[in-house]
């Protein structure tokens, strides 16, 4: 193969990428949404759009790596409600400061992520049947905790800022999550930490003989996913400016959604954290464009539903043009002969 041939085989090969395809969905979502939409791509909307997918994109920045070792966790949004209202009770009830508040809650979260590390690692039990108890469990004891009706409104200025204002001209959560994204990235792509969840997602039993310490490698992505749940918690009750027992319904599912759009294999083994954020910025553009094309909200569900359908189905497109190629080869001789 000469150098053309490698230079036209490299540019088809990135072309064919997940990440690509997506991105150009990304920018065809904004392009049309621009031009039927009012004042959708206007600095405030942009901003307001990256206000609202922070909590969703912290929770599916850690479910990343986590889909990566084979696992899953559905119990990120019912934490982050019980992480919510542990919040609120601590600073209102408690008296400690939003500070002393915060630090105590990403504990808690840490120690219930540990639960489910313990539970996964320890008992050997299915990630999805655990997570979906603690799903549960998660859940009422919001509810137990609030009686269903008490709601901790009346934060300090101080701590709402986080939620609702700028620093240095973008909302105050951007660089959190900036943060966290580039820390994820590092560590899922730039490390030997990173490859091991890799290994553990396409063979657990190969990744122990290879001396991989695939149950504290595990373990530590569930404490880990506690600890950002807590985070996405403390962010969401500062954006809303009030904490109760239904924070975060369905942001596990949003979470999921985004991970496997962004090109992540829900079995394991394959996927990239700038997938993820791709797939993050596909639905956050989706829901809100809906809303300024005054579309009904229930649409975004229809539509985010083919986008994952449609996404998928790409990443298929690599291995049916090979196959074409194989075929036009095999053909080619036939052809050519008398």
């Amino acid at each position: 193969m000469n150098a053309k041939s490698q230079r036209a085989s490299r540019w088809q090969i990135l072309l064919l990428r997940h990440e690509t395809i997506l991105l150009l969905v990304v920018a065809l979502e904004w392009i049309y949404f621009d031009v039927v939409g009012q004042r959708f791509g206007t600095v405030d909307n942009t901003f307001e759009i990256v206000r609202h997918s922070v909590e969703i994109g912290l929770l599916a920045l850690v479910m990343t790596p986590i889909i990566l070792t084979g696992g899953i966790d559905l119990s990120v949004g019912s934490l982050l409600g019980l992480c919510a209202i542990l919040f609120g009770k601590l600073w209102r009830d408690g008296g400690l400061s939003p500070l002393n508040a915060g630090f105590c809650t990403l504990v808690i979260g840490g120690c219930a992520g540990g639960l489910n590390a313990g539970l996964i690692t320890r008992l050997k039990l299915p990630p999805l049947i655990v997570t979906l108890g603690t799903y549960s469990l998660f859940r009422g004891l919001a509810e137990a905790i609030t009686h269903g009706v008490d709601t901790f409104t009346n934060f300090p200025d101080s701590f709402l800022f986080f939620g609702q204002e700028r620093w240095l001209g973008v909302p105050a959560q951007l660089p959190i999550f900036l943060v966290i994204a580039i820390a994820i990235w590092l560590m899922v792509h730039r490390t030997v930490l990173g490859r091991s969840f890799r290994a553990i997602g396409f063979a657990p039993e190969g990744a122990r003989y290879a001396a991989i310490p695939v149950n504290r490698r595990i373990g530590f992505l569930y404490v880990l996913a506690g600890v950002i749940s807590a985070l996405s918690a403390i962010i969401y009750t500062a954006r809303l400016g009030q904490a109760k027992a239904d924070a975060g319904s369905g942001y596990e599912l949003f979470a999921i959604t985004a991970v496997v759009l962004g090109g992540t294999n829900i079995f394991g083994g394959v996927g990239s954290v700038h997938g993820t954020l791709l797939g993050v910025a596909a639905i956050a553009i989706l829901d809100n464009g809906l809303v300024h094309a005054r579309q009904p909200r229930e649409v975004a569900g229809m539509l985010t539903g083919a986008l994952l359908i449609v996404a998928l189905s790409s990443s298929a497109l690599p291995q049916l043009v090979a196959f074409l190629r194989a075929r036009r080869k095999e053909t080619q001789p036939l052809r050519e002969s008398p």
